[in-house]
C-alpha cells in the first residue's frame, strides 16, 4: 500500500508540474547565432516587402533566398503567388521554415532545402533575394553573372563589390524599418555584350563593366564615342554623336532599333 501510494503521489506530482510548465514551442532561433557561412539575423519584414517591391515578383516568378533562415522571405514571395524556395545550411531552420509555411498557407508555394549554396543550382531562378555579407557575394557574383540576363538579384544591405546597383532602396522608422539592415538593393544580370557588331547605324565596338558599356559608333568612316552607355537584361542603351540609340542582344547578336 505504502509503495502504491507513493506511485500515485509521484505521478499526481509529475502531472501537476507538466500542467505547470508551457508547452514546447519546439525550435526557436536566436539573432547573432553561428550558421556555416554568416550569422542569422532576420530580415526585417518592412524590407522583406520592399525587395520584393523592388524585384517586381509576380505569380510568374521562381524565386530563390539564398540562406533563407525561418523563411519569411520565401513566405512572402509564395504569397504574392510566386514559386519560392529557399536555401538553408541549418536543418533546424529547414524544419522551422517548413512549419512557418503551412501555418501561411503557402507550402505548396514555398520549398525548403538543407543545402549549401554555394553548391546549388542557380539558373531556375528569376528573382534571387539574401542577405549575406559582402565576401559571401563577391563569391557568389561570378555565377549570378552567368545566369540568364534579366534575372533580379535583391540584397539586403550588403553590395556586390564595384559591380554597382541598379536601384537602391532605403527605409526608415516612418517606413516600419527602425533596425540596423533597412537598405535594399537591386541589380539586373546584363547580357555579355561586349564585341564588335554590323548594325543599322554603323559598326558598334563596345567594352563592357558590368552594366556599364563603352565604346565606339563608326559611321561613314567616323568613329564616335559613345557615352551613357548601360546594360539591363537583354536591352542596351547608349548615346553617340548626339544621338540616343535602343537595342536588344539576343542569340549573339545586336539589333538596335
Amino acid at each position: 500500500m505504502r509503495i502504491l501510494l507513493a506511485l500515485s503521489l509521484a505521478f499526481s506530482a509529475a502531472v501537476a508540474l507538466a500542467q505547470a510548465q508551457p508547452a514546447d514551442p519546439g525550435y526557436q532561433p536566436s539573432v547573432g547565432q553561428e550558421g556555416k557561412d554568416v550569422v542569422w539575423v532576420p530580415t526585417p519584414q518592412a524590407l522583406v516587402d520592399r525587395m520584393l517591391d523592388l524585384a517586381k515578383v509576380t505569380s510568374k516568378d521562381f524565386v530563390m533566398d539564398l540562406g533563407s533562415g525561418d523563411g519569411r522571405t520565401v513566405i512572402t514571395a509564395a504569397k504574392r503567388g510566386a514559386q519560392a524556395v529557399g536555401i538553408e545550411y541549418n536543418p533546424s531552420m529547414v524544419e522551422l521554415s517548413q512549419k512557418n509555411a503551412e501555418k501561411a498557407g503557402v507550402s505548396e508555394r514555398a520549398k525548403f532545402m538543407k543545402a549549401d549554396l554555394f553548391e546549388t543550382d542557380l539558373s531556375k531562378a528569376t528573382v534571387i533575394t539574401m542577405f549575406l555579407l559582402p565576401e559571401i557575394n563577391l563569391k557568389l557574383r561570378p555565377r549570378i553573372l552567368d545566369l540568364k540576363p534579366g534575372t533580379r538579384v535583391v540584397s539586403n544591405t550588403f553590395t556586390m563589390g564595384e559591380w554597382e546597383p541598379d536601384q537602391t532602396s532605403k527605409l526608415g522608422p516612418g517606413d516600419g524599418c527602425d533596425a540596423y539592415w533597412c537598405t535594399a538593393l537591386l541589380w539586373i544580370v546584363p547580357a555579355k555584350v561586349a564585341g564588335t557588331y554590323k548594325t543599322s547605324a554603323g559598326e558598334l565596338v563596345l567594352k563592357q563593366d558590368f552594366q556599364k558599356v563603352h565604346g565606339t559608333l563608326t559611321t561613314d568612316g567616323k568613329a564616335v564615342p559613345i557615352d551613357s552607355g548601360r546594360v539591363r537584361g537583354e536591352e542596351v542603351s547608349f548615346r553617340a554623336g548626339g544621338k540616343s540609340y535602343r537595342g536588344r542582344f539576343s542569340n549573339g547578336a545586336l539589333e538596335l532599333k
